[in-house]
């Protein structure tokens, strides 16, 4: 099986499908642990937010932000205006807090298309927030509506790729469409017929 990185530094994001050959359906079974009888997926993409600040990094903006306010405070306090000093406090605070939830938000969050015998399955946890879809790859079909790239079944639906830019979302449709081709007509190799 074959990886492609289809992510793009300017957004952060990932998404990292996984097939056989082009057109061939592939499937390798594996033991779990128990003992089970597992298959890999025949395509997989994750993708995750930007989360690209590391914890140095982010002390670093933190201390620029807190020193920029302590400044233009303690300006205006020497100029008689005290009470801005504590508003840019309170601005410093709400700032660097903002910066960090978004922070930990985002590295708890992420989304899992697999394509496996059977199933597709889309799963995405933001925050604390788990949701998961199980989708027929017989029936499941990708559709647009506007920039929103979604997955479905008749009247049930979930939108993948929402940490992804429109490029990367129309990469990861292209993907995953020639994925359920493959899986929907298979290809298979049988040595006692090659001529």
């Amino acid at each position: 099986a074959w990886a492609r990185d289809i992510s793009r530094a300017r957004r952060g994001a990932r998404a990292v499908p996984w097939r056989g050959e082009e057109g061939v359906f592939t499937s390798q079974v594996i033991l779990s642990h128990s003992g089970m009888v597992k298959a890999h997926p025949l395509f997989e993409a994750r993708s995750t937010p930007l989360h690209s600040l590391s914890a140095r990094g982010f002390r670093i903006v933190a201390g620029i932000l807190c020193g920029g306010f302590a400044f233009t405070g303690l300006l205006f306090t020497f100029m008689g205006a005290w009470p801005v000093l504590v508003f840019a406090g309170a601005e410093a605070v709400l700032v660097v807090a903002m910066l960090a939830l978004y922070r930990h938000h985002a590295a708890h969050s992420a989304e899992l298309v697999t394509l496996q015998a059977g199933s597709i399955t889309v799963r995405r946890r933001e925050g604390r927030r788990l949701e998961e879809a199980r989708f027929d790859p017989f029936w499941a079909k990708l559709r647009w509506e506007g920039s929103r790239l979604l997955l479905g079944h008749r009247e049930a639906s979930i939108e993948i790729g929402r940490y992804l830019a429109v490029e990367e979302r129309e990469d990861l449709a292209r993907q995953l469409e020639s994925a359920l081709r493959a899986y929907r007509e298979p290809r298979f190799d049988n040595p006692q017929l090659r001529a």
